[in-house]
């Protein structure tokens, strides 16, 4: 966003465009709640896209709040933590320096070695459910409410699939409320901020 424009102003400028035709819905990335409430009183806002997964939850405590109250979709990227969550990734794997994971504290080899725990609890509830921590990763966000809708990336025709795949795993209140008590356990490095959510 450009600091010296308004959000307002933006917001009555698409309006004029889904008037005119030109322009469907109205969408924000990395929007906090307050921008994100400006914004829809001028045009309603279809849907926020901002980072969150198991490991970066900053969106639970205003952000997904602001969206549930006034009707707005949420779309995570980095559902898998930019791979992480895969459990492909581990303190041996390598960044090249255009990847944006070799600049992130998440990632350095220390904070990916400590973050295990992750890992290993995705790995735990997908042997229960046989599913890969991936699958459980993406199923945790689409059971937390039916507004989100995970957007993985994959170069892959196989990583597809197996995303696909997390559709079917159901999460039950059971297993839900095991992934938060096991979570809530964990601090990752190299975040900054707690992952513990209220919610």
């Amino acid at each position: 966003m450009d600091p010296d424009v308004p959000i307002e102003e933006v917001a009555g400028t698409v309006k004029d465009l889904i008037q005119e035709g030109k322009v469907k819905h109205f969408g924000l990335s990395e929007a906090g709640a307050e921008t994100i409430r400006r914004a829809h009183a001028v045009q309603p806002v279809t849907a926020v896209q901002s980072e969150y997964s198991l490991w970066w939850r900053t969106v639970e405590k205003e952000v997904l709040p602001a969206c549930e109250e006034l009707g707005i979709g949420f779309v995570p990227y980095s559902p898998l933590g930019r791979g992480y969550l895969t459990g492909k990734i581990d303190e041996n794997t390598s960044f090249a320096s255009v990847d944006i994971r070799s600049r992130l504290p998440r990632y350095t080899p220390e904070a990916r070695k400590a973050n295990r725990a992750v890992i290993d609890l995705l790995a735990r509830i997908g042997d229960q459910k046989g599913a890969t921590p991936a699958q459980i990763a993406l199923a945790w966000l689409l059971a937390q409410k039916p507004w989100i809708v995970p957007i993985p990336g994959s170069r892959k025709l196989e990583r597809l699939d197996e995303n696909i795949g997390a559709l079917d795993i159901e999460l039950k209140p059971d297993d839900l409320r095991e992934i938060k008590s096991a979570i809530s356990k964990i601090t990752v490095q190299g975040i900054g901020i707690p992952i513990i959510s209220s919610a």
